[in-house]
């Protein structure tokens, strides 16, 4: 179910970026249009800042690697409007890649290869097994945490223009509900899932999930999240003020 050396070896370029939505309210203080930055602007910001995107940013991203790469690839999307990336492999089967959810890995989506399975699956997503369920128009997920809790994601498989992903992306650029960051942390023993979800933070392992304690003051919680992210403090701390606390 793993995709082979040449995809893996661009997905792995994105191995430390994290999935974050302090950037768009960072960005949208700025007189700069459209709020869609393009990969261009998310290169220039993340060497002089450290930032990376939410999942639009990071879909884009991706699929211009992919294609410098001489892959094909474009993106999907899910009913309520994430977006990930599909990549064919040199036999053509599909591989699922999704930077938005913090994946470790691709994984294969063809039914028909025989490398094809819907057994329970470790090391793809950091703390669950997953079980990949391909449909004729759509792919199933289910997760599975340690305590056995089980979610379910539905991704609708029909190709989306670039066009319309920037189309979209451009909408929820414009769109602020909560702050959210989420990053791969790598370790010898497993890649675990630390995230910050409106000023509570936690690990999510294959032991279970660990939370931190909670923290008083913006400054505080940007320090936490620079930490983590390598996100300049800055930008941290005028996104949150954005959003409140």
């Amino acid at each position: 179910m793993k995709a082979a050396k040449e995809i893996l070896e661009v997905w792995r370029a994105f191995d430390h970026f994290p999935m974050e939505t302090l950037t768009k309210a960072w960005y949208l203080q700025s007189g700069d249009e459209p709020k869609q930055r393009s990969v261009d602007l998310m290169k220039m910001h993340r060497e002089q800042y450290g930032t990376s995107g939410n999942c639009f940013d990071l879909a884009l991203w991706l699929l211009e690697e992919l294609r410098q790469n001489k892959m094909d690839c474009y993106g999907i999307v899910t009913p309520d409007d994430h977006v990930a990336v599909i990549v064919l492999g040199d036999q053509g089967q599909r591989y699922l890649c999704d930077l938005g959810d913090q994946w470790i890995q691709p994984v294969l989506i063809e039914r028909g290869s025989k490398e094809y399975t819907e057994d329970w699956l470790r090391g793809f997503f950091p703390g669950s097994e997953i079980k990949v369920q391909v449909q004729q128009e759509h792919l199933d997920l289910t997760y599975k945490r340690p305590n056995g809790k089980e979610s379910k994601q539905t991704y609708l498989l029909t190709p989306v223009s670039d066009a319309e992903l920037t189309a979209r992306g451009e909408q929820t650029q414009k769109t602020l509900r909560r702050p959210l960051v989420e990053q791969r942390l790598f370790s010898k023993d497993e890649v675990t899932h630390w995230e910050f979800d409106d000023y509570s933070s936690f690990h999510s392992t294959m032991n279970g999930k660990v939370d931190e304690n909670a923290l008083d003051s913006i400054e505080e919680w940007a320090h936490r999240i620079h930490s983590v992210t390598g996100m300049s403090r800055d930008v941290i701390i005028q996104a949150l003020e954005v959003y409140g606390i």
